[in-house]
């Protein structure tokens, strides 16, 4: 069974999570597909990832999460590895 470590508490991998811009540690918001509709967080999260946005992100086992940084405001969706 594969699971994201961010989304279960693993460990916080903030040192993949860099802004390009200000070299500072971003924020990680959870799963981008948390944020399509008001009860897309309470899906199946395997059928959620048909919708993310990535084509094969299912079947390489990548959980889309979004990030910004609280200095310029720059967000970016990162593929983790579950």
């Amino acid at each position: 069974m594969n699971m994201c470590p961010l989304c279960n508490g693993f460990n916080s991998e903030m040192e993949a999570a860099v802004c390009p811009n200000c070299k500072i540690s971003m924020t990680d918001h959870g799963k981008i597909t948390d944020y399509l509709d008001e009860y897309s967080a309470y899906m199946e999260i395997d059928t959620m990832k048909l919708f993310d946005g990535v084509m094969d992100s299912l079947e390489s086992h990548q959980c889309i999460h979004l990030f910004s940084c609280s200095n310029c405001l720059h967000e970016e969706a990162k593929h983790i590895r579950e």
